[in-house]
């Protein structure tokens, strides 16, 4: 029984620790040299928020401390800015 409880506990860890977000700094690390959308899409999966503005899209990626955000024309990608959490 102890050892049952026990795995359950570092399983539940493991879990917790898999799906926090990751940090603005590790976004940033993870989209460096990034130049395309479908290399952000890859690399960076799908974003948090999308705004569109005529041929601007503004991709939002959000992280435990902060956001991340990347601006596309075309197929194109531009870091835009980061921002701290509120």
């Amino acid at each position: 029984m102890r050892y049952a409880l026990a795995g359950l506990a570092a399983l539940s860890l493991l879990v917790l620790v898999a799906c926090a977000k990751p940090t603005k700094e590790e976004l940033l690390r993870k989209a460096e040299g990034i130049k395309t959308r479908t290399e952000l899409q890859q690399k960076m999966g799908t974003p948090d928020d999308i705004a569109k503005f005529g041929p601007l899209e503004r991709w939002i990626y959000k992280g435990s401390n902060g956001s991340v955000v990347f601006l596309i024309t075309g197929e194109n990608v531009a870091l835009g800015a980061t921002s701290d959490k509120q």
